[in-house]
C-alpha cells in the first residue's frame, strides 16, 4: 500500500512538474530552453499507465500550464479567480486527451511507438485547441516559447508553428526515452513486456529528434543570411497609452483626440507612407459620429498621409447600453485628398466572453458567473487595404493568433500585416508577451512584415524572419504603459512560402498516423497482461 501510495505521490509530482515547467518557457518569464525537458517527468509519469491514468496526469499537467501562463484573465473586467480556474480546465483539456492516446498506444501497439507517437500527438493536440470552436486559443503553444529565438522559429516557413512544435516535442520524447531506458528495471517493466523500451528504438529517437533539430537549425543559420529585398516604405506606429478606464467615458473624449491628433502631428514629420492607430483608438465610431469622423478625416488632410484606425462602438466586457445597435469592431483606412474613400475591414474572429457570449440562450454560462457582455457581430469580409504603393491587411486584437486568417489575407494579395489590438486590461502580466509570441510566428510563416500597433504595448515591428525590429519604448527601456510613436522600413512581399501555399499539412500528415496506431492498435491485442507495471 505504501508503494502504491508513493509511486501515485511520484506520478502527481511528475506532473506538476511538467506543468510548472513549461510554465516557465513562456513570458513573463521565458526560460525558454526549459520547454525542451519540460514535457519529459510527464511522458516518464505515463509511461506504461492505463490510458485513463494517462489522462488524469495528463490534464493535471495541462491545468498546471495553462493557470501558470493565463494569469491575464483575472485582469479583464468582471472575471475572477473562478474563471480562471475554469478556463484552466477547458484549456488543459487537450493534454488529458494526449495522456488518453498516449496510454492506450503504450499499451495496445507498443512503448516505442508511443514515444515516437508523441510529437504527432502534441501537434494534433495543439491544433484541436486552437480551432475547437469558440473554446479556440492557439496560445502557448511549445514553439511560441522561442519567439526570442530566430535561428530555429525559421523552419516555421514550412509547417507553421506546429513545425517547431513537433520539433521540441520529439526531443522530449528522445530524452524520455533516456531516463526510461536506465529505470525500467526500478519501474518493474518486465524487459520482455510489450511496453518495454529497446536500445534500438532509444537509439533511433535520440538520432530522429538531433536530426530534426540539426536540419531546423541549418536551415535557419541559412535563412537568415538572406535578407528581405524589395522597394522600402516608412510605417509609423501611434501607440496612445490611453487607460481603458478612461476610453470610454465621454469626458475623456476630447483628451483622447488631442492625444492622437499631436502624435499623428508628430509621426507626420517622418514622411511616412502610412500612419497607424491602435484597437478602438477613436472615443466613438466614425462610421456612426459624423462630427468625429470630420475630425480624424481633417487630421489625415492636414498630415497628407494615409491613416489606419481601430474604431468601434462600444467597450468590450461591459454590457450593451443601447439595444438593438449592430455593434462591430472595425478598422478604417483614410486616404489624404480622397474624402470619399474610406476603407473598412470588420473583425472576423471575435474574443468569446468579450465581445460576443457564445451559444447564448443554450448553455446556462449563468453557472459559473459569466459577466454580462456587449454582443459583437462578426465580420465577413476579408480586406486587402489598397494603398498607392502597397497592399495591405489588418487583424484586430487577438485575430493574430490564427495563423489560417493570416495566411488567407497574405493569399488575397496582402503585402504585409498589421495587427492593431488594445491590451490595457492585462496589466504587467505576460499577457501582451503571449500574444507578441504569436505575431512573431505570422511573420516567419509567410515571410512577410508583421508590425503590431497596440494602445499601450507593445507596438513593434516584426521583420519576415521573425525578429523585433523595434518597439515603442521610454528611456528606461518600458514597451508598456507609455506614450509614444515609431517609424521603420518596410518591405511589401508578394512571395508565397511553402505554409502560406500549404497551410497546415503537418497536422493533417498527423492526424493520419494518429488514426492508423488507433486501428492498429484495435486489432493487435498486446499485453495488458504482459505488463508488469502496477497503476496507482
Amino acid at each position: 500500500m505504501r508503494k502504491r501510495i508513493f509511486s501515485l505521490s511520484c506520478c502527481v509530482g511528475s506532473s506538476f512538474l511538467s506543468g510548472f515547467l513549461l510554465a516557465l518557457a513562456f513570458p513573463n518569464h521565458n526560460i525558454e530552453w526549459l520547454v525542451w525537458i519540460g514535457l519529459v517527468p510527464l511522458l516518464v509519469a505515463v509511461y506504461g499507465r492505463h490510458p485513463i491514468w494517462a489522462s488524469l496526469l495528463s490534464l493535471l499537467a495541462g491545468v498546471t500550464f495553462f493557470v501558470g501562463i493565463c494569469g491575464w484573465i483575472l485582469e479583464s473586467p468582471g472575471y475572477r479567480v473562478l474563471h480562471h480556474i475554469v478556463a484552466g480546465l477547458f484549456l488543459g483539456a487537450p493534454f488529458g486527451l494526449f495522456g488518453l492516446f498516449f496510454g492506450y498506444v503504450c499499451r495496445r501497439v507498443g512503448g516505442g511507438l508511443a514515444l515516437f507517437a508523441v510529437p504527432f500527438l502534441w501537434v494534433s493536440m495543439e491544433y484541436l485547441r486552437s480551432n475547437f470552436s469558440f473554446l479556440a486559443l492557439p496560445l502557448g503553444l511549445l514553439a511560441h516559447s522561442q519567439y526570442l529565438n530566430p535561428v530555429l522559429i525559421q523552419s516555421s516557413s514550412f509547417a507553421g508553428a506546429y513545425g517547431l512544435s513537433f520539433i521540441i516535442a520529439m526531443a522530449n520524447s528522445a530524452i524520455a526515452a533516456i531516463v526510461l531506458s536506465f529505470t525500467q528495471k526500478a519501474r518493474g517493466l518486465n524487459p520482455a513486456a510489450h511496453t518495454s523500451l529497446s536500445k534500438g528504438a532509444t537509439l533511433l529517437l535520440i538520432c530522429l529528434a538531433a536530426g530534426l533539430f540539426a536540419l531546423s537549425f541549418l536551415y535557419g543559420r541559412w535563412a537568415l543570411s538572406k535578407p528581405a529585398v524589395g522597394k522600402e516604405f516608412r510605417i509609423a506606429l501611434v501607440q496612445g497609452n490611453i487607460d481603458h478606464e478612461k476610453k470610454w467615458n465621454p469626458r475623456y473624449a476630447r483628451t483622447i483626440m488631442q492625444t492622437y491628433a499631436d502624435l499623428t502631428r508628430r509621426a507626420a514629420t517622418d514622411r511616412p507612407a502610412l500612419i497607424v492607430w491602435p484597437e478602438a483608438s477613436s472615443p466613438r465610431a466614425i462610421n456612426v459620429d459624423q462630427r468625429l469622423y470630420s475630425e480624424v478625416r481633417q487630421i489625415v488632410e492636414e498630415t497628407g498621409t494615409p491613416l489606419l484606425l481601430g474604431s468601434t462602438m462600444h467597450q468590450k466586457f461591459k454590457a450593451q447600453s443601447s439595444k438593438g445597435l449592430k455593434l462591430k469592431n472595425m478598422a478604417f483606412l483614410l486616404s489624404p485628398g480622397k474624402p470619399d474613400d474610406k476603407q473598412e475591414y470588420s473583425k472576423i474572429i471575435l474574443v468569446p466572453f468579450g465581445e460576443y457570449v457564445p451559444m447564448e440562450g443554450v448553455v446556462p454560462w449563468s453557472w459559473i458567473e459569466v459577466p454580462e457582455l456587449a454582443n459583437y457581430l462578426p465580420g465577413k469580409e476579408l480586406t486587402v487595404f489598397e494603398c498607392p504603393d502597397f497592399r495591405f491587411s489588418t487583424t484586430i486584437c487577438w485575430e493574430n493568433l490564427f495563423p489560417g486568417l493570416v495566411r488567407e489575407f497574405v493569399n488575397r494579395g496582402a503585402q504585409f500585416i498589421v495587427n492593431i489590438t488594445n491590451e490595457s486590461w492585462y496589466r504587467d502580466t505576460g499577457g501582451p508577451y503571449q500574444f507578441l509570441a504569436a505575431s512573431v510566428f505570422r511573420a516567419v510563416e509567410n515571410r512577410i512584415y508583421v508590425l503590431r500597433c497596440a494602445n499601450t504595448g507593445i507596438s513593434c515591428f516584426i521583420d519576415p524572419h521573425g525578429r523585433i525590429v523595434d518597439r515603442v519604448k521610454d528611456a528606461a527601456g518600458r514597451d508598456t504603459y507609455v506614450q509614444g510613436v515609431l517609424t521603420e522600413s518596410v518591405v511589401p512581399s508578394s512571395s508565397k512560402t511553402f505554409y502560406t501555399n500549404y497551410g497546415d499539412w503537418l497536422v493533417w500528415i498527423s492526424f493520419a498516423w494518429l488514426a492508423f496506431l488507433l486501428i492498429y492498435g484495435l486489432f493487435v491485442r498486446h499485453g495488458g497482461e504482459a505488463v508488469r507495471l502496477r497503476d496507482p
